[in-house]
């Protein structure tokens, strides 16, 4: 693939290490290092690729001459994300967006910017993500749906059809999202949680964690004693 756009990633987290793998195998982009804030810079480089502090890259990489990918998960519920995109926006650049090739994306979906879709996902006809939303792995986005800003996804959500979901929130691994249903901003769903109808604004909906049963899985399955 022809590399005719060059990219700096913010943070050196294990996302941004990720993020660079897909932009580098799966895009016209070329990653030509990262940033990370002053109070955050611990190392000077980063699979080979120069790390400079934030509050100065574009004095290292030009804004005229590069893009910008924010590579921060959902801390702060998104805010950390959508304040260095906002940052690096005010700085003059442009944000760049990842769309795996692996992706099935319906020609009518609207992407907002800055956003980054993993492989497996599946967006259905008539559904919008807005700007800054990560949707990792396999996950399935309903007809008509929309995420809103600053969202994270993480992986085999289902949002079924004519969903909205609520600015800044989080949806755990294996969480589902029914009918015609309305989370409010700021909502976290936890893994494996199933919401049948409209939530409010800052509702936390943890998972129950499955305990352990009395009798163990050896003798249950009738393993011979060794």
């Amino acid at each position: 693939m022809m590399k005719g756009r060059k990219l700096v990633i913010v943070g050196d987290s294990a996302f941004a290490e990720v993020a660079c793998e897909y932009f580098t195998h799966d895009s016209d982009y070329e990653v030509i290092g990262f940033s990370v804030e002053r109070a955050y810079l611990k190392r000077d480089s980063l699979l080979g690729l120069p790390v400079v502090e934030f509050e100065s890259v574009e004095q290292r990489f030009s804004p005229a001459q590069c893009e910008l990918f924010a590579a921060i998960t959902y801390t702060q519920l998104n805010r950390l994300r959508a304040r260095l995109a906002a940052a690096a926006k005010a700085k003059g650049y442009r944000l760049a967006s990842y769309r795996s090739s692996r992706a099935f994306v319906w020609h009518n979906v609207r992407l907002g910017e800055h956003c980054f879709v993993f492989e497996d996902n599946t967006l259905q006809p008539f559904t919008s993500l807005g700007d800054n939303v990560v949707l990792w792995s396999g996950n399935h986005i309903g007809h008509h749906s929309t995420i809103g800003p600053n969202c994270f996804i993480s992986s085999h959500v289902v949002v079924s059809g004519f969903c909205d979901i609520g600015a800044n929130s989080f949806l755990g691994v294996n969480a589902t999202v029914s009918n015609n249903v309305k989370l409010g901003c700021d909502n976290w769903i936890g893994p494996g949680v199933t919401i049948l109808k409209d939530t409010a604004d800052g509702a936390l909906y943890g998972a129950s964690e499955a305990q352990p049963s009395r009798v163990s899985a050896p003798r249950f399955f009738k393993v011979p004693a060794q």
